[in-house]
């Protein structure tokens, strides 16, 4: 008969073996997605890091009329890099997001979403901004490698507007610049010679540039989506500085407030 006793007390521990293993999954689901923040934020900072190398790399190429193929090289790997890196965080955003987009379509809500949601959201516009000043130093290399085809085209006797310089730019074919160049000098060879260096690193760069568009454009309107839906995001910059005394929400631990705080 003992046995069949309904003990409360024994209930009660039961119940509260539960919560704490629920609280302990979530803690560790948690502290995962803390860790692919992190990771995502390093991957952004390495394209950052990346980009201003490509600034150096274009800068030098553009010193010299015929520069080695060694700074090429390490400029194509830059590129490289950049675009592998991209993807890999763009790819995992689109995880987070997928993640997010789950839990909504069940209704559920909690602090913990709406952290994940905000990490989310500033990630994405930290990656846009970084890709889209990797966009502008395209960009304007492009124009920097136009304008010295233009002028050593002046060199050689002759004269293109802005527009006819694209024209021939776009018909990909490097023999269309030496058309009409008489080749009686070593002025109008040497010209002729960083014409078809420049052009080459032009198509490289339109290449570069088209790999890339589809990808920057998700993104983008991935952003732009998150600010048209919702409150405005949190800036990038801390929250609070160094040192700084967080306050902590009744029944969220400090977390949401820490989790603002990290971010970049």
């Amino acid at each position: 008969i003992r046995s069949c006793v309904h003990n409360p007390a024994q209930a009660k521990d039961s119940d509260d073996d539960d919560d704490v293993a629920v609280t302990v999954d979530r803690d560790r689901f948690m502290d995962e997605f803390f860790e692919q923040v992190e990771e995502i934020r390093g991957f952004i900072d390495k394209i950052a890091e990346n980009v201003e190398e490509v600034k150096r790399k274009h800068s030098a190429i553009l010193a010299s009329p015929n520069p080695d193929e060694k700074t090429k090289e390490e400029l194509e790997e830059l590129m490289s890099d950049i675009k592998k890196t991209a993807n890999k965080v763009r790819s995992k955003l689109k995880s987070i997001e997928q993640s997010i987009e789950q839990e909504e379509g069940l209704n559920r809500s909690s602090a913990d979403l709406r952290i994940r949601k905000t990490q989310h959201s500033t990630l994405s516009r930290k990656f846009v901004e970084v890709m889209s000043e990797y966009n502008a130093t395209q960009s304007d290399y492009r124009e920097r490698c136009k304008g010295r085809i233009q002028r050593q085209l002046e060199i050689t006797g002759r004269t293109t507007t802005s527009e006819e310089l694209e024209d021939m730019l776009e018909s990909g074919n490097p023999a269309i610049f030496a058309s009409g160049i008489i080749m009686d000098s070593s002025i109008s060879k040497q010209a002729l010679s960083e014409i078809e260096t420049r052009h080459s690193e032009i198509i490289k760069l339109e290449n570069s540039i088209r790999e890339l568009h589809d990808m920057f454009m998700d993104m983008a309107m991935l952003v732009e989506s998150q600010v048209s839906a919702g409150p405005p995001c949190p800036p990038l910059q801390p929250t609070a500085a160094p040192g700084a005394t967080l306050t902590s929400t009744p029944g969220t631990g400090g977390r949401e407030e820490a989790a603002a705080a990290t971010i970049w």
